[in-house]
């Protein structure tokens, strides 16, 4: 598959995951935002109405106080009369109601008339005269009419002694705040909101009258105000606020099902992600291995062609064999097998790397002695190029515990790159430092060579990896020795950096533990 297909498919797939998590976040927000409304909505309804049951317990306790007291001046009085003529009674009962200056506020009066003593309850029972019926109606008309003046004329005087009696007072003697909070209480469970609240009551300019007993400033964003007394002038009112700590839970707790659908979303856009990384690195990989086979048949034909020359030469009859000539055919033979033998080892080493199947034998050893015996090798291919290998050995604990053969095999590595890398035609100078730092031991190797891009650096390490050299195909290899110089390093729980400059060297920093750590590990 091209990779602009892969490309074309990935970026479909991506905008489509993410617009589905935008529609599920859009959703989720205008959820939080209609259950935030509502919420608004039913706690400014339950204090309102808390406000005015207040408001009414106030009005009721003023009407029982004031009727209390008008009933204790009422007065009753009955008056009985007999008509001498025709022997009938007039019975009347009259019930009143006086201020403390004698005025009358209200009275009724109940007539009944009655024949003869003697006759009076069958009269009554039996005779159905319309006239009879007609006095009896008008007497309830009056009754009525009669309590209802009485009524108002209450309520006139409740009303009269809240305006100009109860707003006097101070807002601690006005609200019964056990009450008060009882009412917020029920008016918020009748509207479906059933969490802590904390409630304070202050005057209109501030100060504080009351705070409920478990208040505390959590959840202060959360709010809400109400003006107690409204009717009342606005140096009387009161001012009821109440907040809810845990107004962020509960708003969550309407969304909380959509928690799954956006997490099952997220880990089908992060394997999503994780295929096409992995797409994208297999085909690098593949198309990696493909160059390593191409480089690989080249790099094994040259020693083969090498091996199968010297071999025709050495069978065939016309061709005068001195003892000279023997002598260099058995070289080139013994030196192109050498070469092939290296080739197939670095391959096959590095996939017991990958197998893990390694073993490593691990020894002490002194990494001075190391090094020197390294720059002594390559000191005769330095000097050819005209250089000069330098050496610095300043690590005063300079024992480690590593595999001799793998660990010297990275070290001839990063020495054998540093020579192949050379700037053409020009001499090559090679570093090499030991030292302590931190309880580590350290070693680095810098050259003068060709140097190394930026954003090559961070892939020198890749296995297969070569740097490009555009049409040059002068320096061979299959792009396993810095991989390899990594692992053996890794593997003894070390850590290895590049630092490089295009056209000024390359510098390799190799760091270990100190050799108690390392046997530790072990």
């Amino acid at each position: 598959m091209k990779k602009s297909t892969i490309w074309a498919i990935s970026i479909v797939m991506g905008l489509s995951f993410l617009g589905l998590l935008y529609l599920q976040f859009s959703y989720v927000e205008e959820m939080v935002k209609m259950k935030k409304e509502q919420f608004d909505e039913s706690v400014n309804r339950s204090l309102y109405q808390a406000s005015r049951n207040l408001e009414m317990n106030e009005t009721k306790r003023y009407l029982e106080k004031d009727v209390n007291a008008t009933e204790r001046r009422a007065f009753t009085e009955d008056s009985v009369m007999v008509d001498g003529l025709d022997g009938s009674i007039r019975q009347s009962h009259q019930f009143a109601v006086a201020s403390d200056d004698g005025t009358v506020y209200s009275s009724f009066q109940l007539k009944t008339f009655e024949m003869k003593p003697s006759s009076v309850p069958k009269a009554m029972i039996l005779r159905k005269d319309k006239s009879s019926l007609s006095t009896a109606a008008k007497t309830m008309q009056e009754i009525v009419r009669n309590r209802y003046i009485y009524q108002k004329a209450l309520l006139d005087e409740v009303v009269y002694n809240i305006l100009y009696t109860a707003s006097d007072k101070p807002l601690k003697e006005r609200i019964n705040f056990r009450m008060l909070d009882g009412d917020i209480r029920t008016e918020l469970q009748s509207n479906g909101i059933n969490i802590p609240y904390h409630v304070t009551v202050s005057t209109t300019d501030g100060r504080e009258v009351y705070r409920c007993s478990d208040y505390t400033d959590e959840g202060q964003e959360y709010s809400y105000t109400q003006l107690l007394f409204r009717n009342d002038p606005q140096s009387k009112m009161g001012v009821l606020k109440v907040h809810f700590p845990e107004m962020s839970s509960y708003i969550f707790s309407s969304v909380r099902f959509m928690i799954p659908s956006l997490v099952f979303t997220l880990v089908l856009l992060i394997t999503f992600l994780f295929t096409i990384v992995v797409i994208f690195r297999q085909k690098r990989y593949t198309e990696i291995k493909n160059d390593f086979i191409n480089n690989m048949t080249h790099e094994l034909k040259t020693p083969i062609a090498s091996i199968s020359l010297a071999a025709q030469m050495m069978n065939d009859d016309s061709v005068t064999k001195s003892e000279h000539m023997m002598k260099h055919l058995g070289g080139v033979i013994a030196d192109e097998s050498k070469r092939l033998r290296f080739l197939v080892e670095k391959v096959l080493q590095m996939s017991m790397f990958d197998k893990k199947s390694v073993v490593f034998k691990k020894k002490e050893l002194d990494l001075n002695e190391m090094v020197e015996n390294i720059s002594s090798t390559f000191s005769l291919r330095v000097e050819h190029t005209g250089g000069k290998i330098y050496t610095e050995i300043e690590a005063v604990d300079s024992s480690m515990y590593v595999d001799e053969v793998h660990f010297q095999n990275a070290i001839t590595n990063l020495m054998d790159n540093a020579v192949k890398y050379r700037k053409p035609e020009e001499p090559l100078d090679v570093y090499i430092r030991t030292w302590n730092d931190h309880g580590h031991l350290c070693l680095s190797i810098r050259d003068t060579g060709q140097g190394i891009k930026k954003e090559n650096v961070k892939k020198i390490f890749d296995k297969f990896y070569r740097v490009h050299t555009g049409n040059k195909h002068d320096v061979k290899g299959f792009g396993l020795g810095l991989a390899y110089v990594k692992k053996v390093v890794d593997l003894h729980q070390g850590e290895i950096k590049c630092e490089s400059e295009l056209g000024k060297g390359t510098k390799f920093t190799i760091s270990l533990p100190i050799i108690k750590e390392n046997i530790d590990n072990e």
